[in-house]
């Protein structure tokens, strides 16, 4: 079971970093473990460590101004290899949403798939939530999944974003496509005694 999901209200972290591969979002010499777990305190760790381990004070989240479960990302967030924890990163660390402009097709599955909701939205409308963050830190943004909108409560500005139709129902029930499948039994075994 993941988290479920259904409207998110909350301040956002703000990335404004084109192109960020896996690779910057968790680096290489952390995949070793196989569990979910821990994964969030290596997210970005090369932007957000200094080399002697102690926080870089010019890296976003190190600034404690920005806080929330929101992470809006610049276009073409998390290209590169197709490793999972990078989704595990995120997630652990405390964001629900990430927003960007443009997502790689395995990282916005791969995150879908473990309870984050990628929102794709206009270049236009991802420009406005990054002068909106940069002018006031604490201004909160809405995500409804149901009606799959994000909203800027500041300026009232709203978009539609897109979903698969499956992961919606999956991210509104708290399923992975197990706990899916799980749910269908009885659905299943009707069908199969009606053969």
């Amino acid at each position: 079971m993941i988290e479920k999901f259904n409207t998110i209200v909350s301040q956002a972290v703000p990335l404004p970093i084109e192109n960020v591969d896996t690779d910057q979002i968790i680096p290489a010499r952390f995949l070793k473990a196989v569990e979910r777990k821990g994964f969030g305190e290596n997210l970005f760790r090369d932007w957000r460590y200094r080399k002697d381990g102690s926080p870089n004070p010019d890296f976003v989240m190190n600034n404690p101004r920005y806080t929330g479960n929101i992470l809006v990302a610049g276009k073409n967030f998390g290209s590169g290899s197709s490793r999972e924890h990078a989704a595990w990163a995120v997630y652990d660390a405390g964001f629900r949403v990430v927003v960007s402009s443009f997502f790689a097709d395995i990282f916005k599955n791969n995150v879908l798939n473990n309870g984050l909701l990628p929102v794709q939205v206009p270049e236009g409308f991802l420009e406005e939530m990054f002068a909106t963050i940069d002018k006031n830190p604490t201004a909160q943004f809405e995500v409804d999944l149901e009606k799959q909108t994000i909203t800027n409560l500041l300026t009232g500005n709203g978009t539609h974003f897109e979903i698969n139709p499956y992961k919606k129902e999956c991210l509104l029930k708290g399923y992975d496509d197990i706990d899916y499948l799980l749910n269908l039994t009885a659905e299943i075994e009707a069908f199969e005694q009606s053969k």
